[in-house]
């Protein structure tokens, strides 16, 4: 029989799949009988034969991924839990609970709402981290310090980083991916590759995770750190410019602070590959701003260069998302972080939902060119797409 410590844990287990609050298992410090073992990590995933536990196992130079219903999940886990591994942390949409074994007596830690019988509590929330504080390319990368915390200059970067980790895993979930073979992600102008890597932890064996980007010293760093990880068979990064990138296998597209129409050139590549899942961060949106021509009611107000800008900016992004909503893509425009973080922080996604064409949208982005004096586009330009 086990301690008490695994039985709670496991008790508070099983109430998170049967509520659907369960956001990630992660068990850590196996007992060494496969020297190359590191983690077992599980999250739930729907697939069309209906909801699963995906289960993505970490070896040193390979994951191997399977999936679950969840009965059989919890009959996999619950053998593991304070025996193969002697850590558990459980993540949920109200908290977690941490079990250490590796002492005298178990230790089980319990936060927020992640208690066996507690439903969901509105002010009693904690914020799960998607990606694990303790991995090893954060270190390498700068980012956290040997115990896993923030590095204080690399504070932002860090909520950054977990905040699109939490982004791209809700996506995932929604997009039409599919699931008979290797995901294809690429992001483009990728500079250090910190959310590459984050995407390729999310997605562990599941994907081929390529990072494009034009400064080679870059390139060689990063593809160095997913060497040393053992990850070099599933991450690898490239020299190249957005545009001259062929991502005809792309499935998920992701582009962050891509300069001016940059930003058009990934979504254009996204589109015509017919990726299931387009993420976007636009930032310097330089080729409407002089296209601009003021209507009556605006002549005055944007006298003030600031507010040109800010109207330019709108103009720029708003055009982009109708025209992906036309494109076939349902689109959501959101805050990706904090403007305390970065003063570019708008988020477009778009995951595909196959409606290409459809007239009122295509009115209603003409409307909205001809409104400004809006003539030219790129990513209109690459989707061929008229705004006259």
């Amino acid at each position: 029989m086990k301690p008490a410590g695994p039985d709670k844990f496991m008790e508070l287990l099983r109430e998170a799949v049967a509520t659907g609050s369960l956001v990630k298992l992660t068990l850590g410090k196996p007992d060494g009988r496969d020297p190359t073992l590191r983690n077992l990590f599980v999250r739930p995933v729907q697939l069309k034969s209906g909801p699963r536990l995906a289960f993505v196992w970490r070896y040193a130079t390979r994951d191997v991924t399977k999936n679950h219903e969840s009965a059989e999940a919890i009959r996999v886990i619950e053998p593991l839990v304070g025996s193969d591994f002697q850590d558990a942390h459980l993540f949920t949409t109200t908290g977690s609970a941490q079990l250490e074994t590796g002492g005298r007596a178990p230790r089980l830690r319990v936060t927020g709402g992640a208690r066996a019988g507690a439903g969901p509590a509105a002010n009693d929330r904690v914020k799960s981290r998607p990606i694990e504080p303790g991995s090893a390319w954060l270190r390498s990368l700068g980012i956290t310090d040997q115990a896993g915390r923030p590095m204080t200059a690399m504070a932002d970067k860090y909520r950054q980083i977990q905040k699109f980790g939490e982004i791209l895993g809700h996506l995932i979930g929604q997009a039409p991916l599919p699931h008979d073979r290797k995901l294809h992600l690429y992001d483009m102008g990728c500079g250090k590759g910190y959310l590459t890597f984050a995407a390729s932890e999310l997605l562990g064996g599941r994907a081929l995770v390529r990072g494009v980007e034009a400064r080679p010293d870059l390139v060689d760093f990063c593809n160095k750190v997913a060497a040393e990880q053992g990850i070099s068979d599933r991450l690898g990064f490239c020299v190249g410019t957005i545009a001259e990138t062929e991502a005809g296998d792309a499935d998920i597209l992701v582009a962050l602070h891509a300069c001016d129409t940059a930003t058009d050139d990934a979504l254009a590549k996204g589109v015509s590959a017919g990726a299931a899942l387009l993420v976007v961060a636009p930032c310097c949106q330089k080729e409407v701003r002089p296209q601009i021509l003021p209507p009556p009611v605006l002549n005055s107000a944007l006298r003030h260069g600031i507010f040109v800008e800010r109207q330019a900016e709108f103009v720029t992004d708003a055009l982009r998302a109708q025209l992906l909503e036309w494109a076939g893509y349902s689109v959501k425009v959101m805050e990706f972080i904090s403007t305390e973080h970065t003063a570019k922080n708008t988020m477009i996604t778009a995951v595909r939902n196959g409606s290409r064409g459809d007239e009122a949208v295509a009115r209603s982005i003409r409307d909205l060119a001809a409104f400004y004096g809006v003539r030219r586009h790129t990513l209109a330009r690459h989707l061929g797409f008229d705004l006259q």
